[in-house]
C-alpha cells in the first residue's frame, strides 16, 4: 500500500467525522473558530487512536492470516464502505446543536471512528507505516472537519449525504484494488 493509497483511505475515513462536522456547522450561526477547531480536534485524534489500537490488535494475527489477508482488507473495507453508502441514503433526521461538551462530542467521535478501528486491522495485515499512517488520517481528518463545519453554515444537510456515499465509494474501491493487487501478484 502506498502514500497515495493511505491519503485515499484517510480521506473515505474521515467522510462520516466530515459529515457530523457539516451537522454541527448548521448550529452555528457565526462563525466561531473555538468550536470549529474543537470539534475537528475530537474527530482527528478518535480517527488516529482508532487505527492504532486495530493495527496492535491485528499485528498479534496477522502472520495467522498472511495467505488471506487481502480477502480480508477487501471484506472490511466493503462492508464499512457498504454502511457508509446506506446511511447515505438513511440519513437520521434529528436537529442539531452547536454543543461540544465531552458528553456529546465522545459519542459522536467514537461512533465516527469505528471504521478506523476495523482498517488499522487491515493496516496490520499489509504491514503499513502505521505511525505514518495515523498522521495522515489525523490531519486529513481534522482539515475536512474544519471545512465541514464552515460549509455546515452555508450549504445545509445536502452536503452530509453525499459526503458518505462518496467515503463509502472510496472504501470499497480501495479494498478492490487491494484485493486485484494480492491476486494479480502485483502486492
Amino acid at each position: 500500500m502506498d502514500w497515495g493509497d493511505i491519503l485515499v483511505i484517510g480521506f473515505g475515513l474521515a467522510m462520516d467525522a466530515f459529515a457530523v462536522s457539516v451537522c454541527k456547522g448548521l448550529a452555528f450561526s457565526r462563525r466561531d473558530w473555538g468550536k470549529t477547531l474543537l470539534i475537528a480536534g475530537w474527530f482527528a485524534v478518535f480517527q488516529m487512536l482508532m487505527p492504532l489500537a486495530g493495527y496492535f490488535l491485528g499485528t498479534s494475527f496477522s502472520a495467522v492470516a498472511a495467505s488471506f489477508d487481502h480477502w480480508i482488507a477487501f471484506i472490511l473495507l466493503g462492508l464499512i464502505g457498504g454502511n457508509m453508502i446506506r446511511e447515505s441514503f438513511h440519513p437520521e433526521e434529528k436537529q442539531e446543536t452547536g454543543d461540544v461538551s465531552v458528553r456529546v462530542m465522545l459519542p459522536l467521535a467514537v461512533a465516527t471512528s469505528i471504521d478506523a478501528l476495523v482498517t488499522g486491522v487491515t493496516f496490520a495485515f499489509l504491514s503499513v507505516r502505521i505511525w505514518a499512517a495515523v498522521l495522515v488520517i489525523g490531519l486529513v481528518t481534522f482539515l475536512l472537519c474544519v471545512l465541514g463545519v464552515l460549509l455546515g453554515r452555508f450549504l445545509g444537510r445536502q452536503l452530509q449525504k453525499y459526503s458518505q456515499l462518496l467515503g463509502g465509494i472510496v472504501l470499497i474501491l480501495i479494498g478492490l484494488k487491494i484485493l486485484i493487487e494480492h491476486l494479480s501478484g502485483l502486492a
